[in-house]
């Protein structure tokens, strides 16, 4: 009976009990992330079907013709994504906080639906909108203005068009819900100041709203780096399956599918995932860096 008291009594002091709460996570993370990292660096040096030790030899795939060009598209895609991700985001959350802005709850609404649509669902629907027929939705679009049916999927240009499209769609409400709640935090004697002051609106956006949005900014920056890094399920159903015309749709992420688990070459899949990891956490630290997130003794974000 003491010892059950002094269980409880440990458990819930104010000291342990954080810990507690936070045990199920840790325990998750642990499991399903850190084992699973350091068990793909030890596959990554072995000849996973035999067990031997090769020792560089998986990291000789970077010499691969396919895989330099899914490094290629997936920096492309990360950069045009970041692009369009950071700035449309943020103009409609400004327009959402504004107090002439009507019915916002509803535009909130309408813009973070697509975030709850299933991967799966919104790849075949787009899949089928940028079909090759002519009766096609995008095909009936542009046959409007005058042009003729287009084959989307089979022409780079398009086809980046046609992913990125699935980008702005997909995830614009949850940047802009990241960067609103950013907004809210500014204190509203700050516009009513700058307002005393004369500053038109404008004014009062960027040099108020932008420079304390900073730390939203960054973070919205280093998610939406590792997504453009990831993206791997939109090119997937896009082409319904992971192999695109001449692997112009073809990333990171999915040559370590095509790798790993379509052809079993355990070994050269872990090695391309070391790669993978490497270079989104040097983007994301030279990014941070840049931003003085990290580097600099006594300034936060």
């Amino acid at each position: 009976m003491h010892r059950k008291r002094a269980a409880t009594k440990f458990i819930y002091s104010k000291k342990v009990a954080p810990y507690m709460f936070v045990l199920p996570f840790l325990i998750s993370f642990a499991l399903f992330y850190v084992y699973c990292i350091f068990s793909m660096v030890g596959m990554s040096f072995q000849n996973v079907q035999t067990g031997a030790f090769v020792g560089l030899k998986n990291y000789k795939i970077v010499k691969n013709a396919v895989f330099i060009k899914s490094l290629k598209n997936s920096i492309f895609y990360t950069v045009v994504s970041c692009a369009l991700m950071i700035p449309i985001p943020l103009i409609l959350a400004a327009l959402l906080n504004s107090r002439e802005m009507r019915a916002k709850t509803t535009f909130r609404s309408i813009l973070f639906i697509p975030a709850l649509t299933s991967v799966v669902v919104a790849g075949v629907v787009f899949r089928l909108m940028f079909g090759e027929l002519p009766g096609s939705f995008m095909n009936q679009f542009i046959e409007i203005f005058g042009a003729k049916p287009v084959v989307w999927l089979r022409n780079p240009a398009t086809v980046w068009m046609a992913l990125f499209f699935i980008c702005l769609w997909r995830w614009t409400g949850v940047n802009m819900m990241y960067y609103l709640a950013g907004i809210q935090q500014i204190p509203g004697d700050l516009y009513e100041s700058a307002e005393v002051d004369g500053a038109s609106r404008m004014q009062q956006f960027f040099y108020v709203t932008l420079p304390l949005l900073k730390p939203t900014a960054i973070y919205v920056l280093t998610i939406s780096i590792f997504g453009g890094m990831a993206m791997f399920s939109e090119s997937y159903m896009l082409f319904n399956g992971n192999k695109s015309p001449n692997n112009v749709g073809t990333t990171l992420v999915g040559f370590l599918y095509r790798m790993g688990l379509e052809q079993n070459q355990l070994g050269i899949g872990s090695a391309v995932g070391v790669i993978f990891l490497i270079i989104v956490i040097g983007i994301n630290l030279i990014q941070l860096t840049v931003n003085g997130t990290i580097g600099k003794k006594g300034k936060g974000v």
